[in-house]
């Protein structure tokens, strides 16, 4: 190689450090976003999300559930496969920084007419071997900043995964409960059902006793007909949580094994901790700041297109026009070369490139913005729902002793002729809703804990 080579090299890797020193790229900070709970806003900074799924639900037929879904829900494996996928690309940008190297084997037949024709050639077959290597020097920042952003793409991968994850145990949980709660509704209306049978059978002693007319006969088979009516569509409603279940679990439609409504503990510490602990626990949130992350890094790589690219070739080997010549130092070759590229008549291109690469910046900002938005917003409500809740509890409970009286004496009075079967009917018929808006207090109270816990971001610490 000539000295002038070398020096060409040295200069052109001189200027390239002096621009590299005028920033190109921009550094990262994260978006500022200030969320509050809707009142009572909380001063604590412990919240739920900190404990770890099975502290939180302690039935074992629960934990074995949420067990068996972490490890075979499709919905997760496929998060996996994304990581997975994430993580490829980060090795791909960190390969960008190295020099490719291409092996090459050729042969080259050509040939030549002489300038006076007569139909005579000159033919000639060149064979060629070597090694060609091409090396880009990342001046400007923009093969470190496709890394950072390729990165931020794995880890929001990996929060989109812990997302899943999340969003399974509070499905399976809403289910589980889902199903003691139609068990619990199942068995009240089925006690229901038969105290009616039973008031049927009384309403016809008392017709045939002349006590009461026919009307209140016919009144009691009707109630007990709506009661037995209701059984069928709560057992329905049974088998499709119970398969919607097994949807989670990866297996086909079956049973599920489950406890009982009363087994279940419905008093809870519930402390929510301070809105901006939502970036840090929920994997959504996380997630869209990483996407934030990639978009500005993105960015970066779009502004660092509008300036020269280093680049370093070279090219060894051997090449002559004669197998026997081939391996001989007439026919080895070798060159190295520098150069700089300037974007010259492509500048519409790259100016389409970085304000694409801008928009995209802040439409994930936006989204980022909405994510914690939209994680307060549900914070707020299951905190309200389980507050409600609660405090219905007390005035459901005297509201069903009234009502359970109310039947009794009613009863009575039917019994002594005194009222009509009307009054009972209603006072029945009152009791059993409030009965079932019980269970669904409960219900409300158990779903408020679960997602209370989901909005957070707990579940997958």
């Amino acid at each position: 190689m000539k000295k002038y080579n070398h020096k060409l090299i040295i200069i052109i890797l001189i200027v390239a450090s002096i621009w590299s020193s005028c920033k190109i790229t921009k550094p990262y900070t994260k978006p500022a976003a200030s969320v509050t709970y809707r009142d009572p806003e909380s001063k604590d900074t412990t919240n739920i999300a900190t404990m770890k799924w099975s502290e939180l639900f302690t039935d074992l037929a629960l934990q074995k559930l949420i067990s068996d879904g972490l490890a075979a829900n499709l919905d997760l494996k496929i998060a996996v496969e994304r990581i997975n996928q994430a993580t490829v690309n980060v090795k791909l940008s960190k390969a960008a920084f190295l020099p490719s190297v291409n092996g090459n084997l050729s042969v080259k037949e050509s040939r030549l007419a002489f300038p006076q024709g007569f139909g005579l050639f000159d033919q000639s077959t060149q064979y060629d071997l070597g090694i060609i290597a091409g090396w880009e020097i990342d001046v400007w920042g923009k093969l470190k900043s496709a890394k950072k952003s390729a990165l931020a793409n794995l880890l929001a991968t990996d929060a989109a995964k812990r997302a899943v994850q999340t969003q399974l145990i509070a499905n399976i949980a809403n289910s589980y409960y889902e199903l003691l709660i139609l068990d619990e509704q199942l068995k009240v209306l089925k006690k229901t059902a038969k105290n009616r049978e039973t008031d049927a059978e009384t309403i016809k002693v008392l017709f045939e006793n002349s006590i009461i007319n026919g009307v209140a006969v016919v009144q009691s088979e009707a109630n007990f007909y709506e009661a037995e009516l209701a059984i069928p569509d709560i057992e329905q409603k049974i088998t499709e949580t119970e398969n919607a279940l097994c949807i989670l679990l990866a297996k086909s439609p079956t049973k599920i094994e489950r406890g009982y409504l009363e087994q279940q503990t419905l008093t809870y510490d519930l402390k929510i901790g301070v809105p901006m602990q939502l970036l840090a626990n929920r994997p959504d949130v996380q997630q869209a700041e990483y996407n934030f992350r990639a978009a500005f890094e993105e960015t970066n790589v779009a502004r660092a297109y509008f300036y020269p690219a280093l680049t370093i070739s070279g090219a060894a080997g051997f090449s002559s026009f004669g197998l026997k010549d081939w391996f001989t130092n007439g026919g080895l070759f070798g060159n190295i070369a520098g150069g700089l590229t300037q974007p010259i008549f492509n500048k519409g291109i790259n100016k389409g490139r970085l304000a694409t690469a801008l928009s995209l910046q802040k439409e994930a900002l936006y989204n980022f913005e909405f994510s914690m938005l939209k994680a307060s917003e549900e914070v707020s409500n299951a905190l309200s729902k389980y507050d409600n809740a609660a405090l219905k509890e007390e005035k459901r409970k005297k509201q069903l002793e009234a009502l359970f009286k109310a039947v009794e004496f009613n009863k009575e009075l039917l019994n002594n002729s005194t009222t009509n079967y009307t009054d009972v009917l209603t006072a029945e018929q009152n009791l059993l809703n409030a009965q079932l808006r019980g269970i669904d207090d409960q219900s409300q109270k158990l779903h408020a804990v679960v997602n209370l816990y989901r909005a957070l971001g707990g579940g997958w610490n």
